[in-house]
Protein backbone atom coordinates (compact mmCIF):
# COMPACT_ATOMS: atom_id res chain seq x y z
CA UNK A 1 0.00 0.00 0.00
CA UNK A 2 1.18 3.53 -0.52
CA UNK A 3 -0.10 7.21 0.06
CA UNK A 4 0.30 10.22 -2.40
CA UNK A 5 2.65 12.51 -1.29
CA UNK A 6 1.91 15.61 1.04
CA UNK A 7 5.16 17.50 0.42
CA UNK A 8 7.99 16.97 -1.50
CA UNK A 9 11.45 15.69 -0.39
CA UNK A 10 13.49 18.19 -1.35
CA UNK A 11 10.83 20.71 -0.42
CA UNK A 12 11.15 18.99 3.54
CA UNK A 13 14.97 18.94 3.02
CA UNK A 14 14.66 22.82 2.33
CA UNK A 15 12.22 23.54 5.45
CA UNK A 16 14.21 21.56 7.24
CA UNK A 17 17.85 23.10 6.79
CA UNK A 18 16.21 26.88 6.81
CA UNK A 19 14.44 26.30 10.43
CA UNK A 20 15.50 23.58 12.19
CA UNK A 21 18.89 23.36 14.54
CA UNK A 22 20.97 20.97 12.45
CA UNK A 23 21.79 19.55 15.59
CA UNK A 24 21.46 15.86 13.82
CA UNK A 25 22.87 14.12 10.36
CA UNK A 26 19.67 13.11 8.68
CA UNK A 27 19.41 9.88 6.14
CA UNK A 28 17.97 11.01 3.08
CA UNK A 29 14.38 9.96 3.77
CA UNK A 30 11.17 11.86 4.93
CA UNK A 31 8.97 9.58 6.47
CA UNK A 32 4.87 10.58 6.06
CA UNK A 33 2.73 7.14 7.69
CA UNK A 34 3.15 4.36 9.35
CA UNK A 35 1.09 1.12 10.08
CA UNK A 36 2.54 -2.01 12.40
CA UNK A 37 5.92 -3.14 11.12
CA UNK A 38 6.27 -0.77 7.71
CA UNK A 39 6.50 3.15 6.97
CA UNK A 40 6.32 5.12 4.01
CA UNK A 41 8.34 8.11 3.33
CA UNK A 42 7.24 11.10 0.97
CA UNK A 43 7.75 9.69 -2.17
CA UNK A 44 5.30 6.70 -1.56
CA UNK A 45 8.09 4.17 -1.23
CA UNK A 46 7.84 1.55 1.54
CA UNK A 47 9.96 0.18 4.25
CA UNK A 48 10.52 -2.30 6.81
CA UNK A 49 11.07 -0.76 10.49
CA UNK A 50 13.06 -3.19 12.30
CA UNK A 51 14.29 -0.28 14.63
CA UNK A 52 11.33 1.27 15.48
CA UNK A 53 12.72 4.99 16.42
CA UNK A 54 15.42 3.52 18.43
CA UNK A 55 13.18 0.97 20.07
CA UNK A 56 10.08 3.35 20.62
CA UNK A 57 7.52 2.17 18.83
CA UNK A 58 7.48 -1.50 20.41
CA UNK A 59 3.54 -2.40 19.39
CA UNK A 60 4.42 -1.21 15.40
CA UNK A 61 2.96 1.99 14.03
CA UNK A 62 -0.19 3.62 14.95
CA UNK A 63 -1.26 0.63 16.66
CA UNK A 64 -5.10 0.74 16.76
CA UNK A 65 -5.63 0.22 20.63
CA UNK A 66 -3.07 3.26 21.52
CA UNK A 67 -4.83 5.77 19.01
CA UNK A 68 -8.27 5.14 19.79
CA UNK A 69 -7.14 5.78 23.30
CA UNK A 70 -5.25 8.93 22.20
CA UNK A 71 -8.27 10.56 19.94
CA UNK A 72 -10.20 9.25 23.23
CA UNK A 73 -8.57 11.21 25.57
CA UNK A 74 -8.10 13.44 23.40
CA UNK A 75 -11.68 14.78 23.48
CA UNK A 76 -11.27 14.67 26.69
CA UNK A 77 -8.94 16.60 29.29
CA UNK A 78 -5.46 16.32 27.73
CA UNK A 79 -3.57 18.10 30.60
CA UNK A 80 -3.59 19.80 33.76
CA UNK A 81 -1.10 20.33 36.17
CA UNK A 82 0.93 18.36 38.59
CA UNK A 83 -0.49 21.02 41.30
CA UNK A 84 -3.91 18.87 40.99
CA UNK A 85 -4.42 14.97 40.78
CA UNK A 86 -5.66 13.27 37.83
CA UNK A 87 -7.55 9.97 37.73
CA UNK A 88 -5.09 8.51 34.86
CA UNK A 89 -1.15 9.11 36.62
CA UNK A 90 -1.67 7.12 40.09
CA UNK A 91 -3.34 3.81 38.00
CA UNK A 92 -0.50 4.11 35.38
CA UNK A 93 1.95 4.34 38.56
CA UNK A 94 0.15 1.24 40.04
CA UNK A 95 0.43 -1.02 36.91
CA UNK A 96 4.22 -0.06 36.26
CA UNK A 97 4.93 -0.69 40.11
CA UNK A 98 3.20 -4.58 39.72
CA UNK A 99 5.23 -5.09 36.85
CA UNK A 100 8.69 -3.99 38.69
CA UNK A 101 7.31 -6.53 41.93
CA UNK A 102 5.25 -3.80 44.22
CA UNK A 103 6.36 -1.66 46.99
CA UNK A 104 7.43 1.39 44.78
CA UNK A 105 6.76 4.43 43.79
CA UNK A 106 6.88 6.85 40.70
CA UNK A 107 7.86 9.67 38.96
CA UNK A 108 6.57 10.51 35.40
CA UNK A 109 8.87 12.34 33.13
CA UNK A 110 8.67 13.43 29.37
CA UNK A 111 11.67 11.20 27.92
CA UNK A 112 14.50 8.64 29.24
CA UNK A 113 17.29 11.63 30.22
CA UNK A 114 14.86 13.16 32.15
CA UNK A 115 13.93 9.80 34.24
CA UNK A 116 17.25 9.33 34.79
CA UNK A 117 17.76 13.22 35.81
CA UNK A 118 15.04 12.14 38.60
CA UNK A 119 17.31 8.96 39.41
CA UNK A 120 20.31 10.70 39.57
CA UNK A 121 18.60 13.63 41.82
CA UNK A 122 16.85 11.15 44.17
CA UNK A 123 20.10 9.14 44.36
CA UNK A 124 21.86 11.99 45.66
CA UNK A 125 19.54 13.22 48.22
CA UNK A 126 19.39 9.68 49.64
CA UNK A 127 22.81 9.49 49.97
CA UNK A 128 23.79 13.25 51.21
CA UNK A 129 20.29 12.44 53.78
CA UNK A 130 21.90 9.23 54.89
CA UNK A 131 25.83 9.86 54.74
CA UNK A 132 26.62 13.61 54.74
CA UNK A 133 27.08 16.50 52.18
CA UNK A 134 29.94 14.52 50.34
CA UNK A 135 27.85 11.38 48.88
CA UNK A 136 26.30 12.80 45.83
CA UNK A 137 28.72 10.33 43.49
CA UNK A 138 27.25 8.44 40.87
CA UNK A 139 29.65 5.32 39.06
CA UNK A 140 28.45 4.31 35.54
CA UNK A 141 30.16 2.52 32.60
CA UNK A 142 32.05 3.17 29.43
CA UNK A 143 29.83 2.26 26.80
CA UNK A 144 26.76 3.33 28.53
CA UNK A 145 24.16 5.78 27.31
CA UNK A 146 21.57 7.68 29.64
CA UNK A 147 21.05 10.79 28.06
CA UNK A 148 21.88 14.66 26.66
CA UNK A 149 21.08 16.46 29.68
CA UNK A 150 24.54 18.09 31.27
CA UNK A 151 23.85 16.01 34.25
CA UNK A 152 22.88 12.80 32.28
CA UNK A 153 25.81 13.09 30.02
CA UNK A 154 27.96 13.55 32.95
CA UNK A 155 26.72 9.85 33.81
CA UNK A 156 27.24 8.39 29.97
CA UNK A 157 30.69 6.23 28.73
CA UNK A 158 31.12 7.84 25.73
CA UNK A 159 33.66 10.69 26.40
CA UNK A 160 33.23 11.54 22.71
CA UNK A 161 29.83 12.76 23.46
CA UNK A 162 31.15 14.82 26.53
CA UNK A 163 34.02 16.84 25.23
CA UNK A 164 32.25 19.26 23.31
CA UNK A 165 30.21 20.61 26.75
CA UNK A 166 33.01 20.73 29.20
CA UNK A 167 32.95 21.13 31.81
CA UNK A 168 30.08 18.77 32.70
CA UNK A 169 28.84 18.70 36.38
CA UNK A 170 31.21 16.75 39.08
CA UNK A 171 30.62 13.46 40.92
CA UNK A 172 30.42 10.66 38.32
CA UNK A 173 33.09 8.09 37.90
CA UNK A 174 33.51 5.88 35.00
CA UNK A 175 34.60 2.35 34.49
CA UNK A 176 34.90 -0.56 32.30
CA UNK A 177 31.10 -2.30 31.89
CA UNK A 178 31.54 -6.17 33.15
CA UNK A 179 34.50 -5.68 35.09
CA UNK A 180 33.22 -6.32 38.89
CA UNK A 181 36.35 -5.31 40.24
CA UNK A 182 36.66 -2.12 38.68
CA UNK A 183 33.31 -1.10 39.98
CA UNK A 184 33.88 -2.32 43.77
CA UNK A 185 37.23 -0.13 43.18
CA UNK A 186 35.39 2.85 42.30
CA UNK A 187 32.61 2.09 45.67
CA UNK A 188 34.13 4.40 48.54
CA UNK A 189 32.04 6.41 51.13
CA UNK A 190 31.56 9.35 48.85
CA UNK A 191 29.41 7.07 46.18
CA UNK A 192 25.19 6.79 46.72
CA UNK A 193 24.77 4.74 43.70
CA UNK A 194 25.68 2.76 40.95
CA UNK A 195 24.05 3.56 37.40
CA UNK A 196 24.05 0.34 34.92
CA UNK A 197 22.62 -0.90 31.72
CA UNK A 198 21.76 -4.31 32.04
CA UNK A 199 22.08 -4.50 28.33
CA UNK A 200 24.04 -1.69 27.07
CA UNK A 201 21.82 0.00 24.04
CA UNK A 202 23.40 2.95 22.26
CA UNK A 203 27.26 1.63 23.61
CA UNK A 204 26.81 -1.38 20.90
CA UNK A 205 24.35 -3.86 22.12
CA UNK A 206 26.34 -5.97 24.97
CA UNK A 207 24.53 -7.63 27.30
CA UNK A 208 25.74 -7.93 31.13
CA UNK A 209 27.62 -11.31 31.08
CA UNK A 210 25.93 -14.00 33.80
CA UNK A 211 27.35 -13.28 37.30
CA UNK A 212 27.72 -9.64 36.96
CA UNK A 213 24.44 -8.16 37.76
CA UNK A 214 24.51 -10.32 40.91
CA UNK A 215 28.37 -9.09 41.80
CA UNK A 216 27.44 -5.08 41.61
CA UNK A 217 23.87 -5.98 43.56
CA UNK A 218 26.21 -8.01 46.36
CA UNK A 219 28.57 -4.76 46.02
CA UNK A 220 26.07 -2.02 46.49
CA UNK A 221 24.42 -3.94 49.47
CA UNK A 222 27.89 -3.66 51.14
CA UNK A 223 28.95 -0.59 50.60
CA UNK A 224 25.24 0.82 50.93
CA UNK A 225 24.49 2.54 47.71
CA UNK A 226 21.54 2.11 45.56
CA UNK A 227 21.62 -0.06 42.28
CA UNK A 228 19.73 2.13 39.60
CA UNK A 229 18.69 0.31 36.42
CA UNK A 230 18.61 2.41 33.07
CA UNK A 231 15.72 1.06 31.33
CA UNK A 232 15.00 3.47 28.34
CA UNK A 233 15.75 1.05 26.01
CA UNK A 234 15.52 -2.34 27.31
CA UNK A 235 12.62 -1.86 29.30
CA UNK A 236 9.22 -3.49 28.70
CA UNK A 237 9.38 -6.55 27.20
CA UNK A 238 12.16 -5.98 24.83
CA UNK A 239 14.90 -8.41 26.11
CA UNK A 240 12.02 -11.12 26.15
CA UNK A 241 11.13 -9.95 30.22
CA UNK A 242 9.85 -7.28 31.38
CA UNK A 243 12.51 -5.66 31.78
CA UNK A 244 16.45 -6.23 31.16
CA UNK A 245 17.89 -6.81 34.67
CA UNK A 246 15.46 -9.67 35.49
CA UNK A 247 17.77 -11.57 33.17
CA UNK A 248 20.07 -11.78 36.90
CA UNK A 249 19.14 -12.72 40.16
CA UNK A 250 18.60 -9.01 41.14
CA UNK A 251 16.18 -6.49 42.55
CA UNK A 252 16.80 -2.60 42.20
CA UNK A 253 16.98 0.12 44.28
CA UNK A 254 15.66 2.08 41.41
CA UNK A 255 14.62 1.49 37.69
CA UNK A 256 14.21 4.11 34.89
CA UNK A 257 12.07 3.49 31.79
CA UNK A 258 10.58 5.85 28.82
CA UNK A 259 10.64 4.69 24.96
CA UNK A 260 8.85 1.70 24.70
CA UNK A 261 5.81 3.20 26.98
CA UNK A 262 3.95 5.56 25.02
CA UNK A 263 5.02 3.93 21.98
CA UNK A 264 5.67 7.14 20.41
CA UNK A 265 4.03 9.30 22.83
CA UNK A 266 6.75 11.23 25.00
CA UNK A 267 6.73 9.62 28.37
CA UNK A 268 9.05 8.67 30.93
CA UNK A 269 9.16 6.78 34.06
CA UNK A 270 11.51 6.42 37.69
CA UNK A 271 10.71 3.82 39.66
CA UNK A 272 12.06 3.72 43.34
CA UNK A 273 11.50 1.36 46.26
CA UNK A 274 9.02 3.24 48.53
CA UNK A 275 11.87 3.61 51.24
CA UNK A 276 14.21 5.79 48.92
CA UNK A 277 11.87 7.63 47.04
CA UNK A 278 10.80 9.10 50.03
CA UNK A 279 14.23 10.99 50.00
CA UNK A 280 12.51 13.30 47.84
CA UNK A 281 9.61 15.77 49.19
CA UNK A 282 7.40 18.52 47.65
CA UNK A 283 9.54 20.76 45.76
CA UNK A 284 12.59 18.93 45.49
CA UNK A 285 11.82 17.48 41.78
CA UNK A 286 9.28 18.61 39.43
CA UNK A 287 7.88 19.11 35.62
CA UNK A 288 5.20 20.21 33.72
CA UNK A 289 4.32 17.80 31.35
CA UNK A 290 4.89 14.73 33.50
CA UNK A 291 2.39 11.96 33.83
CA UNK A 292 -0.10 14.41 32.13
CA UNK A 293 -3.76 12.54 31.01
CA UNK A 294 -2.79 12.44 27.56
CA UNK A 295 0.41 10.74 27.53
CA UNK A 296 -0.40 8.36 30.70
CA UNK A 297 -3.48 7.16 28.46
CA UNK A 298 -1.34 6.20 25.78
CA UNK A 299 0.86 4.46 28.04
CA UNK A 300 -1.98 2.65 29.84
CA UNK A 301 -3.18 1.12 26.91
CA UNK A 302 0.46 0.34 25.66
CA UNK A 303 0.26 -1.56 29.11
CA UNK A 304 -2.51 -3.22 27.71
CA UNK A 305 -1.66 -4.24 24.54
CA UNK A 306 1.84 -5.87 25.71
CA UNK A 307 -0.08 -8.03 28.81
CA UNK A 308 -2.79 -9.26 26.19
CA UNK A 309 -0.09 -9.98 23.87
CA UNK A 310 2.21 -11.34 26.31
CA UNK A 311 5.23 -9.15 24.91
CA UNK A 312 7.88 -10.76 26.76
CA UNK A 313 7.17 -14.43 25.31
CA UNK A 314 6.91 -12.57 21.84
CA UNK A 315 9.74 -10.95 22.06
CA UNK A 316 12.07 -13.91 22.89
CA UNK A 317 10.58 -16.15 20.69
CA UNK A 318 10.97 -13.83 17.59
CA UNK A 319 14.50 -12.77 19.12
CA UNK A 320 15.60 -17.16 18.31
CA UNK A 321 14.01 -16.63 15.16
CA UNK A 322 15.78 -13.30 14.24
CA UNK A 323 18.98 -14.67 15.84
CA UNK A 324 18.86 -17.93 13.80
CA UNK A 325 18.60 -16.35 10.39
CA UNK A 326 20.90 -13.45 11.10
CA UNK A 327 23.71 -16.47 11.65
CA UNK A 328 22.83 -18.27 9.10
CA UNK A 329 23.94 -14.95 6.92
CA UNK A 330 27.42 -15.68 5.49
CA UNK A 331 28.16 -12.16 6.15
CA UNK A 332 27.88 -12.26 10.01
CA UNK A 333 29.94 -13.59 12.10
CA UNK A 334 28.22 -13.34 15.11
CA UNK A 335 24.89 -11.91 17.12
CA UNK A 336 24.80 -10.50 20.79
CA UNK A 337 21.84 -9.35 22.76
CA UNK A 338 18.73 -10.38 24.24
CA UNK A 339 15.01 -10.91 22.55
CA UNK A 340 14.33 -8.20 20.08
CA UNK A 341 17.26 -5.59 21.09
CA UNK A 342 20.02 -7.49 19.13
CA UNK A 343 23.14 -6.64 17.04
CA UNK A 344 24.56 -8.54 14.42
CA UNK A 345 28.60 -8.19 13.96
CA UNK A 346 29.68 -8.12 9.95
CA UNK A 347 32.19 -9.67 8.70
CA UNK A 348 35.93 -7.99 8.67
CA UNK A 349 36.30 -5.24 5.60
CA UNK A 350 32.42 -4.48 5.83
CA UNK A 351 31.31 -1.26 7.11
CA UNK A 352 27.95 -1.63 8.91
CA UNK A 353 27.41 2.09 8.19
CA UNK A 354 27.78 1.33 4.27
CA UNK A 355 25.29 -1.72 5.06
CA UNK A 356 22.94 0.69 6.92
CA UNK A 357 22.87 3.03 3.91
CA UNK A 358 22.17 0.21 1.49
CA UNK A 359 19.80 -1.41 3.34
CA UNK A 360 17.87 1.67 3.51
CA UNK A 361 18.00 2.29 -0.11
CA UNK A 362 16.26 -1.34 -0.68
CA UNK A 363 13.28 0.04 1.93
CA UNK A 364 14.78 -2.26 5.43
CA UNK A 365 15.55 -0.06 8.28
CA UNK A 366 17.95 -0.79 10.52
CA UNK A 367 21.00 1.05 11.96
CA UNK A 368 25.12 0.75 12.44
CA UNK A 369 25.35 0.64 16.25
CA UNK A 370 29.20 0.52 16.44
CA UNK A 371 31.64 0.53 13.09
CA UNK A 372 30.92 -3.40 12.30
CA UNK A 373 27.53 -3.91 14.03
CA UNK A 374 24.32 -3.36 12.84
CA UNK A 375 20.88 -3.04 15.42
CA UNK A 376 17.55 -4.79 14.60
CA UNK A 377 14.73 -3.34 17.38
CA UNK A 378 11.98 -4.13 15.30
CA UNK A 379 8.01 -4.08 16.73
CA UNK A 380 7.33 -6.52 19.30
CA UNK A 381 4.48 -7.75 17.11
CA UNK A 382 7.05 -8.61 14.36
CA UNK A 383 5.72 -11.08 11.71
CA UNK A 384 7.48 -14.34 11.52
CA UNK A 385 7.22 -13.59 7.54
CA UNK A 386 8.44 -9.94 8.05
CA UNK A 387 11.45 -11.17 9.74
CA UNK A 388 12.11 -13.42 6.62
CA UNK A 389 11.74 -10.66 4.36
CA UNK A 390 14.10 -8.24 6.66
CA UNK A 391 16.97 -10.89 6.60
CA UNK A 392 16.37 -11.41 2.71
CA UNK A 393 16.61 -7.73 1.96
CA UNK A 394 20.06 -7.99 4.70
CA UNK A 395 21.25 -11.02 3.07
CA UNK A 396 21.06 -9.24 -0.73
CA UNK A 397 22.88 -5.89 0.95
CA UNK A 398 25.32 -8.26 2.54
CA UNK A 399 26.20 -10.08 -0.53
CA UNK A 400 26.60 -6.63 -2.98
CA UNK A 401 28.69 -4.71 -0.37
CA UNK A 402 31.11 -7.62 0.16
CA UNK A 403 31.71 -7.85 -3.96
CA UNK A 404 32.46 -4.16 -3.75
CA UNK A 405 34.82 -4.56 -0.51
CA UNK A 406 33.08 -2.10 1.19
Amino acid sequence: MTTAPTTRFDEIVALDAEHVMGTYARAPVAFVRGDGTRLWDSEGREYLDFLSGLAVTSLGHTHPVVADALADQARTLTHVSNLYYNDLQPRLAARLDALLGGGGRVFFSNSGAEANECAIKLARRHGQTRGGKERYHVVSTYGSFHGRTLTTLAATGQPQKQETFQPLPSGFRLVPYADADALVAALDERVCAVLLEAVQGEGGVNPAPPGYLEAVRSWCDEREALLIFDEVQAGLGRTGRWFGYQHADVQPDVVTMAKALGNGVPIGACWARADVATALRPGDHATTFGGQPLAARAALAVLDVMEAEDIPQRAARAGEQLTKALLALPAVVDVRGWGLLLAAEVAPGIESAAVARACLERGLIVNAVTPTALRFAPSLLVTDDEITEAVGILDRVLGETGERGT
